[in-house]
């Protein structure tokens, strides 16, 4: 006779025990297994044991779990790149925060960010404000466990039209600020273009969404091809994306050279995105 014992953590008794009673049991009542055929090998043991520790601390309130981005793209590196995720949620509760908090170590340890926490009723009350996120979601996802809650999403053109606008001008004041702010200091504008070309890539697929024009999924894919379609130079971003995945500094003069390239690109879209008409 097999016993399960009552040393280690909750999610190692609750996977001894879902081994022992075996597979058609706990998905017959206590343990939903988690869909990972959609995800890449090198992620689905984490994952795995993310979505049984979400059953396990949510319980009843745990409708459905997505991965989400990049982990789903040839953008993905293993060991460098986060694995993002979505919970959907019953309902919202300091309860619900604080049992997903208790798992932020062991999330860490394999790369997952902490989950997107989510209820079907936000989604539907904030796609007016947040389509670009909602609409990579749609994009670029994979829901491994309940029912998926973002394919039949709709969105408004206005409303995407206006958050691209409000995000590509606000980030021309982050990037003006920004400098200023490093004071020289290239190893600080070199993240600061870093992270302007990570925030552009969602709005190049929303202006092409805009458009109703193919949408990459990769981020260089997605960057070239709404250069190409609104004629707009963003290799700057192509380059300075790449730069998140190098360790080694980049030289002053390449630095000096991609800031204000990357610059003319974002006021050339937000100028574009201005003129838009639906």
């Amino acid at each position: 006779m097999v016993m399960i014992g009552a040393t280690g953590s909750v999610s190692d008794r609750l996977r001894r025990l879902v081994s022992f009673l075996g597979k058609e049991w706990s998905m017959a009542g206590m343990y939903r297994a988690a869909r990972l055929d959609g995800v890449r090998e090198a992620i689905r043991s984490p994952l795995e044991i993310l979505v049984q520790n979400l059953q396990a601390s949510l319980g009843g309130n745990l409708e459905s779990v997505s991965v989400v981005g990049s982990a789903l793209t040839d953008d993905f590196q293993a060991g460098v790149s986060d694995v993002n995720t979505v919970v959907l949620l019953r309902e919202h509760s300091v309860a619900a925060l604080h049992a997903v908090g208790a798992l932020a170590k062991s999330m860490t340890r394999h790369r997952l960010s902490a989950p997107l926490l989510l209820t079907a009723a936000y989604i539907d009350r904030s796609r007016d404000v947040f389509g670009v996120e909602f609409l990579d979601f749609q994009l670029t996802h994979e829901t491994i466990l309940g029912d998926d809650p973002f394919t039949a999403i709709h969105f408004d053109k206005p409303d995407v039209r206006l958050q691209c606008e409000r995000e590509l001008k606000a980030m021309l004041v982050r990037l003006r600020q920004g400098y200023v702010a490093a004071a020289g200091d290239h190893g600080l504008v070199r993240d600061i273009l870093i992270a302007t070309a990570k925030g552009l890539a969602p709005l190049a697929r929303a202006l092409l969404w805009l458009h109703d024009a193919e949408r990459p999924r990769t981020m260089k894919a997605a960057l070239q091809t709404a250069g190409a379609r609104f004629g707009i130079d963003l290799n700057a971003a192509v380059v300075a994306e790449r730069w998140r995945y190098e360790k080694t500094r980049r030289p002053h003069p390449e630095i000096e050279r991609t800031f204000p390239a990357l610059l003319e690109a974002v006021d050339r879209l937000a100028t574009t995105i201005d003129g838009m008409r639906l």
